[in-house]
């Protein structure tokens, strides 16, 4: 039978790299794409027996690694290779603490393309090397909500969307401010959160949603 395999995530260009690895790989396989959370769970609810997803860390009305731990909880039998554009040393390590079973960082070639689908299909775990040994230090996520609670309006804003995955440009433009009025509100919220770039500042949100989202869970 052929391999039935789910691509979810909103930039066509990465889809069809995502195609091309597939299809050079595997003669027989049944694909199918999606590009919105909304097109995803429709497609899960009649194809939840698929062989693999591959699913974009960062896809609009997201919020990191939620849809995760739901498609783990609705679909546990369903392996996952999360793909990301976030180089921060965490991101891999987070997605295989919360399930996935393999990280595709976009910036990877074919080749490494192909070695995580073989491995994950064949049923083992495929992590770059860095995220094994990768141990996150944060405050207690009360510390953590306390902090973020302390953020301006605007400060609010510039964090919802930074952690949506948007460049300090495409905030600018959402907000109709200055790239630079973007920056000094981003250094602020740094200042407040205690940490010294953006990569940090995401991983603070994505523990905060996690820990969020899994205790509702429970």
């Amino acid at each position: 039978m052929p391999y039935k395999i789910i691509i979810s995530d909103d930039h066509p260009l990465f889809r069809n790299a995502l195609i091309q690895a597939i299809t050079n790989n595997f003669s027989n396989v049944n694909l199918l794409e999606t590009s919105s959370i909304i097109e995803l769970n429709n497609v899960l609810l009649k194809h939840g027996d698929a062989d693999l997803l591959i699913l974009d860390l960062h896809m609009p009305g997201v919020n990191s690694f939620e849809q995760l731990l739901v498609i783990n909880q609705k679909y546990s039998q369903l392996p996952i290779i999360i793909i990301s554009a976030d180089e921060a040393t965490s991101i891999p390590s987070l997605s295989k603490k919360y399930g996935a079973m393999g990280f595709i960082s976009k910036s990877s070639t074919i080749s490494q393309i192909n070695e995580a689908l073989v491995t994950v299909l064949a049923g083992n775990k495929w992590f770059p090397e860095c995220s094994e040994n990768f141990l996150i230090e944060l405050d207690s996520i009360d510390d953590l909500i306390t902090k973020v609670s302390t953020f301006t309006a605007k400060q609010s804003a510039v964090y919802n969307l930074l952690i949506e995955g948007l460049l300090n440009k495409e905030i600018a433009y959402q907000l109709n401010v200055t790239e630079a009025t973007v920056k000094a509100h981003l250094t602020s919220i740094m200042k407040k959160l205690g940490v010294s770039n953006r990569s940090k500042v995401i991983l603070i949100a994505n523990k905060i949603n996690v820990e969020q989202f899994g205790n509702n869970l429970n």
